[in-house]
């Protein structure tokens, strides 16, 4: 299932599937993920951004049930290689959930490419390389990234220590950095808190600004 395209079915299933269904048709967010990027770069300029994402154990069960096509009891990247690339396809929607400025200026993505998943112990990894449509001399320009859902029915959450954000073939010199949200994401956020309604929740859509407040920033200065 998809975790962009059919967003009101995954809640009911998840409601009625996963251990954590006593919660989670009463609170937000519903799948969590730590994220890592790499902004990738060529010829000096900045061509692409590739998402790396860690899926929590309890949707991973979830997400891959009956895909095991050889019953082997291992999923290989050849048995996750539709889900991999349904599930990115079905994130345009949400702008892949990737915001990307360079100078202060909105870049547009191209299609995904790349789609990819494997299993990490009991998560689930889902990599794609987003490239930009226009690749851009970033100069002394920042570069600035964020990874989040609009509608916090998924957290994102950028993995600790170096491993967040790397960069590819980047001009010398360059340098990122993590800023982390002031926000902390709580683990789940109560129908019963004020505001913090199903029907709240259900009202956001991708224009939405409420999930910002969890995003972390990557920012890329170079020389």
């Amino acid at each position: 299932m998809p975790i962009a395209a059919h967003r009101p079915t995954l809640r009911a299933l998840l409601a009625a599937g996963l251990a954590c269904a006593a919660s989670a048709a009463a609170a937000h967010p519903h799948v969590w993920i730590t994220a890592r990027a790499q902004l990738v770069y060529q010829d000096g300029k900045l061509v692409g951004v590739r998402d790396s994402w860690r899926f929590d154990p309890e949707y991973t069960a979830f997400v891959t049930q009956g895909l095991d096509a050889n019953k082997d009891g291992v999923l290989s990247p050849d048995e996750l290689a539709g889900l991999a690339a349904e599930n990115t396809a079905n994130l345009a929607e949400f702008g892949y959930f990737t915001k990307l400025k360079v100078g202060g200026r909105d870049q547009a993505f191209a299609d995904p490419k790349e789609p990819a998943m494997r299993m990490d112990g009991k998560a689930l990894e889902l990599s794609f390389l987003l490239p930009l449509k226009a690749p851009v001399q970033q100069g002394r320009g920042v570069a600035a990234l964020e990874v989040y859902d609009p509608t916090y029915f998924v957290s994102f959450a950028f993995a600790e220590g170096a491993e967040a954000v790397t960069l590819a073939d980047a001009p010398q010199g360059c340098a990122a950095t993590v800023t982390r949200p002031k926000a902390e994401q709580p683990k789940t956020a109560e129908a019963g808190s004020p505001g913090m309604t199903e029907a709240f929740f259900e009202a956001l859509t991708a224009a939405s600004s409420y999930g910002v407040q969890f995003a972390s920033r990557v920012l890329v200065a170079c020389p």
